[in-house]
């Protein structure tokens, strides 16, 4: 069975894709079998960006990926840009469809990245949220934090999120969005209030030592 590590953030637009996306290449170039599920993808038109993405860098390194397409590696997709039981206008998400994809995709590779939609309290059908699905396929996760003013209060409620829920977890900050004020504005905090926190370069090299 593949390893599996499951890629969220505190809300959209923080910096998914684009952990999935670094992570992946490396372990690619190490020579690792790698694989990749976006389970839900939303504000689609055509092609799935981030399923294909994520997909042409398994293209590259596993060759039990060429020849599939950004949607064998989404078990939904929908027009709508908004929370997936909302994009989902037909009320067609099934749960079990989406482990039956995991474990499809997990024969085809040894470590697979699972990119999440959103945040943790993203809902997937009435009841049932991302933070669900992640516990209820036992994964690792990453938690992908920003960089923003505000980001103190978003990284700490999605920490105490996953803790209540006894998942286990790293996560990084995406210095990305206020890098330069990040210094004076959140930085101080983290540093007298965490052991130790990464940026997401840190933690990368971290996740595959």
């Amino acid at each position: 069975m593949a390893k599996k590590l499951f890629i969220t953030a505190t809300g959209t637009n923080v910096g998914k894709t684009f952990a999935s996306s670094k992570i992946l290449e490396q372990l690619g170039k190490e020579g690792v079998k790698i694989g990749a599920l976006k389970p839900i993808e939303t504000g689609v038109s055509s092609v799935p960006a981030d399923a294909d993405k994520l997909l042409k860098i398994c293209q590259k390194y596993n060759p039990n990926f060429r020849d599939l397409n950004p949607q064998d590696i989404s078990a939904y997709t929908f027009s709508l840009p908004a929370a997936p039981y909302s994009a989902d206008t037909q009320k067609v998400i099934k749960i079990e469809a989406i482990k039956d994809k995991i474990a499809e995709l997990e024969k085809l590779c040894d470590f697979l990245i699972i990119e999440g939609a959103g945040g943790l309290y993203v809902p997937i059908t009435k009841n049932y949220f991302m933070l669900d699905l992640i516990k209820e396929i036992e994964c690792k996760t990453l938690l992908v934090t920003p960089s923003h003013l505000g980001c103190i209060n978003e990284t700490l409620l999605s920490i105490k999120a996953l803790e209540s829920a006894e998942i286990s977890y790293d996560w990084c900050v995406n210095l990305y969005k206020d890098k330069e004020a990040f210094k004076k504005t959140t930085e101080p905090f983290y540093d007298d209030y965490f052991k130790k926190w990464y940026d997401l370069n840190e933690i990368v090299d971290i996740i595959l030592s």
